[in-house]
Parts: C-alpha cells; sequence; structure tokens
C-alpha cells in the first residue's frame, strides 16, 4: 500500500466497540424522526404514506477490532501529518469520506426553513443550526471511513427532503473531496472542497479543517460561508474513544453583512465545557441581536444577548468552591485521557427558542459503527439503481460493500487490489506525461470568498457517463 493513498485512513480516528453513554433518552424526547425516502425508481417498498423507505440497519454488525495493534503503527508518527501512514481495515467503517461528507445534509429541513424566512437574522439562526447540525453525525463515529479513490463519485437524491447531491474525488495530491447539492426546488445551492490535515499527537488524532463551505440561498440572494471547527479523537492507544470539536467557527453573510460566531468550547480541565457550542450573531455595524448556545451532540438554542448574560453570571455562583473540590480530589491518568462525566441535558435560559435538537440513533446503533440512521441508508444499492448511477459510484465499491456484508478478509483483499489499480493508473499517466482530467467539478475562485475553490459543472444529472474512469 503506497503512502499516497492514505491520507484519508485516519480522517476521523478509529473505531469504538462500545455505546455512547453520555446522553440520556430523556434529552432525545422532543427529536424529529428521520424519514429517508429512496432513489427515484429504485424499486423499494414505499410506505402506507407513498414516501419510500431506506434500509434502518447494516447487513452485518461490525467486528472487533481488538487483535490489531494501533500502537505498532503510529508511535513513530508522533507531531507528524497522518498522510503517509497505512492504517489496517479493522479501523474502518463501510463508507467512503464522499458518503461521509454527504452527511452534512442530514439536517436539510434547516435549509429549508432558512429559505423560508424574511428576516436575515432569523435566516442566520437557522443556518447557523445547520452549521453545528452538519458535524453531529461525529458524535462517537470514531470509525474511519474509507479514501476515495481519485474519479470516485457518490450521487444522493432525497425528494422528501428535497434535495439531490453529487461529489467527486477531484485530487489525489492533495486529497481533495468536493460536493454539490442543490434544493430540487431551486431554492439553495450547497457546495464546497474538504481537504481535513490530520496529526497524531501520541494520545489522540487531531483533524484540522481545510475547504470552505458554501450555502447559497437563491430567493434573498444570499451566500453564506463557513468552515468546520477541528475534531480530536482521544484514546486511540489505550482506553474508551472519545471525540471532541473545537475552535471558532465564522459564519458570514455576504449580502447583508451579518456574522455569526461559533465557539465549539474544548472539554477543559473539569470536562463542563464538553460538547458546548456558544456564540452570537451580529450584523455589520457589529451589534450583538441573540446569543446562540448549547450542545453539538444535543441541541441549539437563541436568546436575547441580556437575558443570557444574566442567567451566566447567576449560573456561575457557587462554581468556585465546587471546582476547587474536583480538583482536590482529582486523579492524574498518564495512560488515557479519561473521557469526563458528559453533563446529559443543556441548561436552558428562560425565553430562549429552540433551533435544532438531534435525531436519536437507532437502538442497534451501538453494533453498527455508530451509525445514525441517515448514515445507514447512505452504500444501500437497490434494485434498478445499477442502470442509474454512474460507474464510478460508491456503492459500487466491493471493498466497502465486502466489509458491510461482514466479509472483513475479502474487503482487505479489494482494498489492496483498488489501490494497486489506482498507482498502475497513475503510472501509466505519467509514462504518458497525461494529467488527470476531472469530470464533474473544475477548480475556479469562490465568488463570495474569493478563495480558490472546486466549482461544479452542472452536468452529472444529464447522465451522460460515457469515457468515465474503470477505478473498481
Amino acid at each position: 500500500m503506497s503512502n499516497e493513498d492514505e491520507f484519508y485512513d485516519a480522517v476521523t480516528g478509529l473505531d469504538s466497540d462500545e455505546s455512547y453513554e453520555g446522553v440520556s433518552e430523556a434529552s432525545f424526547k422532543d427529536a424529529q424522526p428521520f424519514e429517508c425516502s429512496s432513489h427515484r425508481n429504485n424499486g423499494s417498498v414505499p410506505h402506507k404514506n407513498g414516501i419510500k423507505k431506506h434500509r434502518t440497519a447494516l447487513p452485518a454488525p461490525m467486528f472487533s477490532r481488538n487483535t490489531v495493534s494501533v500502537w505498532s503503527i503510529l508511535k513513530k508518527c508522533i507531531g507528524l501529518e497522518l498522510s503517509k501512514i497505512t492504517m489496517p481495515i479493522a479501523f474502518n467503517e463501510p463508507l467512503s469520506f464522499l458518503q461521509r461528507m454527504t452527511e452534512y445534509m442530514e439536517h436539510t429541513y434547516l435549509i429549508n426553513k432558512a429559505c423560508s424566512l424574511s428576516d436575515s437574522i432569523e435566516r442566520m439562526q437557522a443556518v447557523a443550526a445547520f452549521a453545528v447540525s452538519a458535524v453531529a453525525s461525529q458524535w462517537d463515529r470514531t470509525g474511519k471511513p474509507f479514501n476515495p479513490l481519485l474519479g470516485e463519485t457518490y450521487e444522493l437524491v432525497r425528494e422528501e427532503q428535497g434535495f439531490r447531491l453529487i461529489s467527486e474525488q477531484v485530487s489525489h495530491h492533495p486529497p481533495v473531496s468536493a460536493f454539490h447539492a442543490e434544493g430540487l426546488a431551486g431554492d439553495f445551492v450547497f457546495h464546497g472542497s474538504i481537504y481535513p490535515k490530520l496529526k497524531f499527537w501520541g494520545k489522540s488524532v487531531e483533524a484540522e479543517p481545510k475547504g470552505t463551505i458554501t450555502l447559497e440561498i437563491i430567493k434573498h440572494k444570499e451566500a453564506y460561508t463557513w468552515s468546520n471547527p477541528y475534531c480530536c479523537v482521544h484514546n486511540i492507544i489505550l482506553g474508551k474513544l472519545w471525540i471532541e470539536q473545537y475552535g471558532t467557527v465564522e459564519i458570514v453573510n455576504h449580502r447583508t453583512g451579518d456574522k455569526c460566531v461559533l465557539n465549539f468550547k474544548p472539554c477543559g480541565m473539569f470536562g463542563k465545557e464538553l460538547h458546548k457550542v456558544e456564540g452570537y450573531i451580529q450584523d455589520k455595524n457589529k451589534k450583538k441581536h441573540c446569543v446562540i448556545y448549547g450542545k453539538w451532540t444535543e441541541c441549539m438554542w437563541s436568546v436575547d444577548p441580556q437575558a443570557y448574560e444574566t442567567h451566566k453570571k447567576s449560573d456561575k455562583k457557587g462554581d468556585h468552591k465546587k471546582h476547587r473540590n474536583e480538583e482536590l480530589h482529582k486523579s492524574e491518568n498518564d495512560e488515557a485521557d479519561n473521557m469526563p462525566e458528559v453533563q446529559e441535558t443543556v441548561c436552558v435560559v428562560p425565553g430562549s427558542t429552540l433551533l435544532w435538537r438531534i435525531d436519536s440513533r437507532p437502538a442497534h446503533s451501538s453494533r453498527m459503527y455508530n451509525f445514525t440512521t441517515f448514515a445507514m441508508s447512505l452504500n444501500e444499492l437497490e434494485p434498478g439503481m445499477e442502470a442509474i448511477l454512474a460507474p464510478t459510484d460508491c456503492r459500487f465499491r466491493p471493498d466497502i460493500r465486502a466489509m458491510e456484508n461482514g466479509n472483513i478478509d475479502e474487503a482487505s483483499k479489494e482494498k489492496e487490489r483498488l489501490e494497486e489499480k489506482q498507482r498502475a493508473a497513475r503510472k501509466e499517466r505519467a509514462k504518458n506525461d497525461e494529467e488527470w482530467s476531472t469530470r464533474w467539478f473544475h477548480l475556479s475562485t469562490n465568488p463570495h470568498s474569493g478563495n480558490q475553490d472546486w466549482i461544479y459543472n452542472g452536468d452529472y444529472f444529464n447522465r451522460n457517463y460515457k469515457d468515465l474512469p474503470d477505478i473498481y
């Protein structure tokens, strides 16, 4: 396996066999149920209400990773970028990174809500909730997706959610994944190109976000841009795996000048800040209109800034004595970064408005890579889809298919075969002095951010798949 084929081999660290224990069922009692519709003409069985459904489980449960030594692989890589490390397939989850990226769309109803609102501050609230919800699927998802092959694609059409999406692996060095989603009613466009940069720090893997995400709301002629927070997977060598996200996410409305600044907080010494997100929305004159707060694993709320500050001051009373007692009894652990005890619910400030609440996961999620219901359906290949999808679609990858079917040996062999085929094709292009040509995206300038970006050419859904590369 070549070094250059391994960038995505640790995009989110390693997978855990344990279920999440931090958030109670009560905290999900108001969660909106997620219903999946099928791809058009895919032959799935409809509900009684006429909405077609996708599967809600994988063909086989995940398998144990206990026999693989992570330390033997990573011990020489402390402080280095994880672009040249070969990781065993046992730590994968049965999705391509292109499919993992598609999970941004799980809460598309928030985009639809933003499109329907007449007030720019309220639209920013909905967009901010969507930006947080887009990373919520990473909660307890410590498995790594498969590296997309150069030229690999993935499409998803969800009629009841009102969108269709196409993504393509547009670059191998550096590995870049581009995506473009659009509302079926022509009301929004959501696009970006992702290049996560990872480093190993002894007991953890840190992913630095690279790439800009853009949401265009057509009716209001608005464009919003932002980047995702940092993500860190703890205890990849020893102990229970756990994830925290941290850093500042700045969402800009390029038409109005409104800005939302969200602080994804690190867990801190006592773990009180774990999963918390706090920020504010201000207009172009820097007047703060509301405070946004909550947890990226649970829910997000909006409230008047003065009410929030009053509540925050009241909440701090007595905390110093409590923290002092905790510090006196705090034990050191040099072997693992113990996950702090999770505060089960967000303390809601009186007068707050709920912006978003996470969907509860199926009861069997912990046995299936901690997938959400949405993720369970992403690699489903139903009868009739073969005639519709591009031959480069992730669903046709034999290594991912074998893994989700529970055949780890076949998956490993197929993964090695595909990577060798990719290397041979690259050598052949170099021999003939040929440049790789992307099919559905081209490198250009994002008109809103001014940064270099991969822009969709609009041709994919014409279904002209002639001359596509044979990558599988």
